[in-house]
């Protein structure tokens, strides 16, 4: 059970630096339509780039197992921030649709990095 737990993980956590990358990248060139669901929120272009950059951040911390709680949070945080907006613009469907991103760092905190020494 371990063993498929620990893969489980090493899944997700690639899963995550994917979806991580792929939006981080977008937000921190100001892409589009990175620009218009933002825009929305009046976050300008510059504030898009830093929340990009720091989700870049986050994503690179959840490589190393000392790091993988930081960076999971800051994700975390970041989704929920997502969301806090949609919910203030009565986006009930953004909220929706953000709700699994929010529950994958949570629960990659719960499973543990697969290279983390098994707490006893």
């Amino acid at each position: 059970m371990d063993t498929f737990l620990r893969i489980l993980s090493a899944v997700l956590i690639l899963f995550s630096l994917y979806m991580g990358v792929k939006h981080g990248m977008a937000m921190a060139l100001g892409k589009p339509e990175m620009i218009e669901m933002f825009g929305k929120w009046s976050i300008n272009k510059t504030g898009i780039q830093i929340l990009g950059v720091i989700g870049l951040i986050a994503t690179a911390l959840l490589l190393f197992p000392q790091t993988f709680v930081w960076g999971n949070l800051i994700t975390a945080g970041m989704i929920l921030f997502i969301m806090v907006q949609f919910l203030k613009a009565r986006d009930l469907k953004g909220v929706l649709i953000e709700l699994p991103f929010l529950l994958l760092p949570l629960l990659l905190i719960y499973l543990q990095h697969p290279l983390a020494k098994p707490m006893n």
